[in-house]
């Protein structure tokens, strides 16, 4: 990974903000910039260099995973912050706005006298929007683990089995594929329970004529999967079918409207025009997809209010839904690498409705 390569390109924003530093907390940021995989770290940033802190559970951590930064361990983040000022003559010193709680800020006043703290927003989470090779590869093999492990749980789908049961095996099967975490708790709805977008997991058994909506993924190196497949358990209602259609129809749709220099509106339009069509556009209350990578969401948004513009090489979600209460619903979810002529979709997980 480029750690140097990225905090160059931050540091190159800061005269443009008009501030003499930039302190880092947000952990998926600070990872980003450092490499640092621990659970407390901060990075003070600078035109001229960047240093880490962290309290005493990772100086050992830190000095392997951040061996080219110069370092500091403390007791008081405030209170080295204050240290790291003074020494770096930093008058103007910019936060990230939402990686800073309100109590925090108030301890940084406290301690920082005669510094200004600005508020800066996505600073960072832009620079994370454009993927460097290594993390397309990384992303490649969350993937690949979440393709083996829905081949593995098609192949289990047991009458009587419940929600929970099926996330707890697709769980364990994503960590008996070698995942090091799960991008996010795993979302399976049975029959009337697929109508929620985000259901959570029950004892609700699997019957004949369920469609069984599964929402998962696998960490790789830190980088995220995010995967959604509908099947049907027995032959599906004649509705339920067409639904399927509907929103597989959609899905492809919004990735042929995937390509560099699009606005995040335009896929979510094209996917969202084909259910609004077939009369099941009040049954779509969802945005089309969003950036994946550190974090199971980020940006560029595919929503239908997005400007954000799609670069060569981020790599967003397509996930369109139909969902109907009291009979269920269908999603499914791709993620797809923007290119100058396209997307490529990086699931190999088919789209055709499996009748289990």
């Amino acid at each position: 990974m480029d750690h140097p390569g990225r905090r160059e390109r931050l540091a190159a924003r800061l005269p443009e903000l008009g501030v003499d530093a930039l302190v880092v907390t947000r952990l998926p940021n600070v990872r980003y910039l450092t490499g640092f995989t621990g659970s407390n770290g901060q990075v003070v940033l600078t035109p001229a260099e960047t240093a880490f802190y962290t309290d005493g559970r990772y100086t050992e951590q830190s000095r392997r995973e951040a061996p080219d930064l110069r370092r500091g361990t403390y007791t008081s983040f405030p209170e080295a912050l204050a240290e790291a000022c003074k020494e770096l003559e930093a008058k103007r010193v910019a936060f990230e706005a939402e990686g800073v709680t309100y109590r925090l800020y108030q301890d940084l006043s406290d301690k920082l006298e005669g510094i200004e703290l600005l508020p800066v927003r996505d600073e960072v989470e832009r620079l994370r929007w454009i993927k460097e090779p290594e993390e397309i590869r990384l992303l490649d093999e969350a993937q690949a683990l979440t393709d083996e492990t829905f081949d593995r749980i098609v192949a289990k789908l047991t009458e009587g089995m419940t929600e929970l049961e099926v996330a707890i095996e697709m769980e364990l099967t994503m960590r008996q594929a070698g995942a090091e975490g799960l991008a996010f708790d795993t979302i399976v709805a049975f029959g009337e329970s697929a109508a929620e977008p985000h259901h959570h997991p029950t004892d609700r058994p699997l019957r004949r004529g369920d469609v069984v909506k599964m929402d998962f993924g696998a960490v790789a190196g830190g980088y995220h999967a995010d995967m959604t497949r509908t099947v049907a358990f027995g032959e599906p209602s004649a509705k339920a079918r067409e639904i399927y259609e509907v929103v597989r129809a959609a899905q492809q749709a919004g990735i042929d409207g995937v390509r560099a220099g699009v606005r995040g509106r335009d896929p979510d339009e094209a996917a969202r025009a084909v259910i609004r069509e077939a009369g099941y556009g009040e049954q779509f209350s969802h945005s089309l997809g969003h950036g994946v990578g550190l974090e199971v969401h980020e940006g560029p948004s595919l929503r239908w209010t997005s400007d954000d513009v799609l670069p060569v090489s981020t790599v967003v979600t397509v996930e369109p839904g139909i969902y109907v209460a009291g009979v269920g619903g269908v999603r499914i979810e791709d993620m797809v690498e923007v290119t100058a002529e396209g997307c490529r979709v990086l699931p190999r997980s088919t789209k055709e409705l499996l009748v289990l």
